[in-house]
């Protein structure tokens, strides 16, 4: 079989010496077997006879890397590591290394005794991406299986983490306790696998003092309560990557995280938009008036309906004081407040109905005329008086606002263009151009090191000559 690339990735400055970073596995997982080796809970070295526990990865892949000069990508993605080891150890034994990874070369200006292959091995390969989709098909039926097995489950019996409450039957019934009752929420029980492991993870983190969100550590319990109440910290850190283990949606499609997932359902929804909705059907507007119940499905049919029977005229109060839309939402939502506390916005008088108001309103023709400005252009009417309020949503900015005498009276001055020699060295597009292009060439060798698909090794980014 040929190599996935028979050009060599050159690399500079690599070194083996000191403790390796490397990617842990995600979803760490104790497969079966038939033979003695597969059997055994220790994970082999591909080349030797070293092995070593299963949570013992990150050794092992060191080990390889500086012993073998082996670099496995995106080992994060392996959904069953010692698999995944045991397999390509028996496919080494059968060929040559140089048939299924790519040669990374290090220290290529050096002398050639000082020079070092390494050996790629990643899911460019097609044998090596099967093997990765099929242990992962492999995991997720498992994982199906076992949250298969949780929903239906009677036998759990499980205690509240915030009133010591004992409840049993199913674990649908403690999850849905904490939500409703401790506003914890943390998914829907049929998102959930693995439910006993992931609330004994939640309490330990309580029981050493340990925010649920934020993570700080604090000195007791009534203080940790206290912050979690105060702060709205009763729900996980979603960018913990320890929880992902209890989440079906992790498990759906090959080397996505549940960020990924939601992402590219965001862009279904947006792709979908061109498809054909000619049968669609709009309901109609429905506004409420300012001073009554009456209801209208179109804003031109309210504003008449507002001048006809209560002589209040949007449009014209709108053109004479000049109101941009954030000015138009600030008067509705205080008329709307005025009226529900069934207060003349002109003279302060209270009333005991609505309807004793606006023929008070009528009759003085206070309705027709604004207090002043500083009575509600105020920040506090920014907010609704109603939910849902539709006439908020069918406002629209002043038209005529700057009129064209006005428009004519803004100066414009000119540049001083009698030295354009000197214009242009001085000018502010030099720094934005110098930037850019620092930005662009950044952008370019960042992208070089992205193609090693996130290698790590000894703590150092390796470096590729351009």
């Amino acid at each position: 079989m040929a190599a996935p690339s028979s050009t060599s990735v050159q690399l500079e400055s690599v070194s083996v010496d000191t403790e390796c970073i490397l990617e842990p596995l995600s979803l760490p997982e104790s497969p079966g077997g038939v033979d003695a080796v597969e059997s055994s809970p220790d994970v082999p070295c591909i080349f030797c006879e070293e092995c070593y526990v299963l949570a013992e990865q990150n050794q092992l892949l060191k080990h390889m890397i500086i012993e073998h000069k082996l670099v496995i990508a995106d080992v994060k993605l392996v959904a069953d590591f010692r698999s995944y080891i045991l397999y390509w150890k028996r496919r080494f034994a059968e060929q040559p290394i140089t048939d299924f990874c790519s040669v990374i070369r290090t220290n290529s200006k050096a002398p050639l005794e000082e020079q070092d292959n390494y050996f790629l091995l990643c899911d460019v390969l097609p044998e090596d991406r099967l093997l990765r989709e099929e242990l992962q098909q492999k995991r997720l039926r498992k994982i199906l299986e076992q949250q298969q097995q949780e929903r239906y489950d009677t036998s759990f019996h499980g205690m509240c983490m915030f009133c010591d409450q004992e409840f049993t039957g199913n674990r649908a019934v403690l999850l849905n306790h904490m939500a409703r009752e401790h506003a914890f929420n943390i998914g829907l029980p049929d998102n959930i696998v693995n439910c006993y492991e992931f609330l004994a993870v939640l309490q330990g983190k309580l029981d050493n003092l340990q925010c649920l969100y934020c993570e700080k550590i604090f000195r007791d319990k009534n203080t940790l309560k206290d912050h979690m109440r105060k702060k709205q910290h009763r729900r996980i850190n979603a960018k913990n990557k320890e929880y992902d283990k209890f989440y079906i949606i992790n498990y759906l499609e090959f080397g996505k995280s549940w960020e990924e997932v939601q992402s590219e359902d965001d862009r279904e929804l947006l792709d979908n938009l061109e498809e054909d909705w000619s049968d669609w059907e709009e309901h109609p507007v429905c506004a409420v008036c300012l001073f009554c119940e009456q209801q209208a499905d179109t804003t031109e049919k309210l504003y008449l309906h507002m001048q006809k029977s209560h002589g209040f005229h949007f449009p014209k109060i709108k053109s004479e004081h000049g109101l941009n839309f954030y000015q138009q939402v600030k008067l509705v939502n205080f008329i709307r407040r005025e009226i529900h506390h069934c207060r003349c916005y002109n003279c302060q008088e209270k009333f005991q109905s609505k309807g004793g108001l606006i023929s008070h309103m009528e009759e003085t023709k206070h309705i027709a005329f604004l207090p002043a400005r500083s009575t509600w252009d105020q920040p506090q009417y920014y907010f609704p008086t109603y939910e849902n309020d539709t006439l908020l949503c069918t406002l629209s900015d002043s038209e005529d606002v700057i009129t064209e005498d006005q428009s004519e009276e803004v100066p414009v001055v000119s540049e001083d263009i009698s030295s354009l020699k000197a214009l242009k060295q001085n000018s502010v597009l030099n720094q934005l151009l110098d930037s850019s292009a620092r930005q662009k060439k950044f952008f370019q060798y960042y992208w070089n090191i992205v193609k090693l698909k996130n290698v790590i090794i000894t703590g150092q980014i390796l470096e590729i000559e351009c």
